[in-house]
């Protein structure tokens, strides 16, 4: 599906009694309320501004502004002092998440100055310019009243880079909230038979993040297929030799069969605009879907490193937490524990399958396997593992009643040993150490599989919650 740009929503305060009474005071607080516009306008979003809203007329006037332009979110920037009575109609009509920007225009008053003043009156004036905290627990105490969650950045309109991270950071998260959803991801095949923990409720997923799911046969792959060229595949075998670094023991058959089903999926993502997939087929009984699915595994890997993120098993929650570290520019490849090592206290993770190979610590290497272990059929795998570096770890958790939960932790991918099985594979090392970080994971119930991305990016995934109004656990 399109997805259109982010639209931001922006308005200032200010009491319309002050005008007449405070020359200049409305026209510094207006070219305040730009500069915040400008700033909010580099970060990348469509900003709707309703301007100066100082009345209540134009606070329902603002409501039913963002509301026809389908705003995602609204930052109220607080600039002076102003009834609660001119805001609460705003948020009330546009019903989207609101942050208050509480900023002050300087670190603070040049007191020296503002007392040498003669004017009594400009005193005043020149007081009410910087006086954006005022009005905040006002604000605070009706949104709390009345029902409407909000959230908070303190700090100063310029020169403060701790305040303008966060607020680039809710800027992102609802970039990220808008494109989830948009979203469609393509789920494709069926559940693995007896895997409990990964079955999910689909109008679970809707709920909390809105997009579209589409289902898909494998037949579709399969007859898609049928339609690649010769040249087609030629190219993307080329392509492969390029991306990947493709063992000599690989059978050219099979790297050939792996092209053909790549360029076969990218057909099928084509069709059906999809954003993200989960899947998993035994493919016993037929052959061609047999061999679309144990070819499967290059051309998914292909597709998570440019956008489109592929979970295997048909974990549907984590081809959501995929798409989700995908979007925040992270990565976000399929993982879950293979062992652990108490000597050197790292847990490794891995998965067959699919990995995202633009995140991948080198080059992915392509090895053939005789069986993929715990599945039907043979073929040609990947093995790779997360660059070393921070990572965040995140996972799409279902709790009992249905809702769903954000459960993250923050990590380091180290170098060592791992596991040259052909399937993805790295050491993870925690802040509270492997033992604490495994028992408290497991206590909160997630499915066994996880997203894994580059960078410590916590504090967007926690706003991303908070804008989807789901729950965000951080381990560590």
């Amino acid at each position: 599906m399109k997805n259109p740009p982010v639209k931001i929503g922006l308005f200032g305060i200010g009491l319309d009694t002050y005008w007449p009474q405070f020359s200049g005071l409305r026209e510094r607080l207006e070219g305040y309320l730009a500069q915040v516009q400008q700033k909010l306008s580099d970060l990348g979003p469509d900003v709707v501004n309703a301007g100066l809203v100082d009345s209540v007329d134009k606070a329902f006037d603002a409501g039913r502004l963002f509301r026809q332009q389908d705003v995602s979110v609204i930052f109220l920037y607080v600039t002076t002092y102003a009834l609660s009575s001119t805001v609460l109609p705003v948020v009330q009509r546009a019903r989207v998440p609101v942050i208050i920007l509480n900023l002050s225009p300087q670190a603070s008053i040049d007191y020296a100055s503002f007392n040498a003043m003669s004017d009594r009156t400009a005193m005043t004036g020149e007081w009410l310019a910087y006086c954006a905290a005022c009005p905040v627990p006002e604000i605070a105490n009706v949104f709390k009243r009345a029902g409407i969650p909000f959230h908070q950045v303190t700090g100063m309109l310029h020169d403060d880079p701790v305040c303008w991270k966060e607020i680039s950071e809710w800027v992102e998260a609802a970039r990220v909230a808008n494109a989830l959803f948009y979203n469609r991801m393509g789920c494709m095949g069926h559940y693995y038979s007896g895997m409990l923990d990964i079955y999910s409720d689909l109008t679970q997923q809707y709920a909390h993040f809105g997009g579209h799911i589409e289902l898909i046969e494998v037949e579709e792959l399969a007859t898609h297929r049928k339609s690649v060229t010769e040249q087609e595949a030629l190219e993307r075998v080329a392509l492969f030799r390029e991306v990947f670094d493709v063992q000599s023991d690989c059978p050219p058959a099979e790297l050939h069969k792996a092209a053909v089903t790549s360029v076969a999926l990218d057909r099928l993502v084509q069709y059906y605009s999809l954003g993200s997939m989960a899947y998993y087929y035994k493919g016993t009984g037929n052959p061609e879907n047999e061999t679309a699915i144990a070819s499967i595994i290059l051309g998914n890997s292909w597709l998570t490193a440019n956008g489109v993120p592929v979970a295997g098993e048909y974990e549907i929650k984590n081809a959501q937490a995929m798409k989700i570290m995908d979007l925040f520019g992270a990565g976000g490849s399929f993982t879950e524990y293979y062992a652990m090592d108490f000597r050197d206290d790292v847990v490794l993770m891995g998965h067959d399958g699919p990995g995202h190979i633009a995140i991948a610590e080198g080059k992915t290497k392509v090895r053939p396997l005789g069986v993929y272990h715990g599945k039907v059929g043979s073929g040609l795998s990947v093995e790779m593992s997360v660059k070393n570096g921070p990572v965040t770890l995140l996972s799409v958790a279902e709790r009992s009643g249905g809702k769903l939960m954000l459960l993250l932790a923050e990590a380091h991918s180290v170098p060592g040993p791992v596991l040259q099985i052909g399937n993805t594979n790295s050491r993870y090392r925690f802040s509270i150490g492997a033992r604490r970080f495994v028992n408290e994971w497991n206590s909160h119930g997630p499915a066994h599989h996880c997203a894994v991305g580059v960078g410590h990016i916590s504090t967007k995934i926690e706003k991303l919650g908070a804008l989807l109004d789901m729950d965000v656990v951080k381990v560590c």
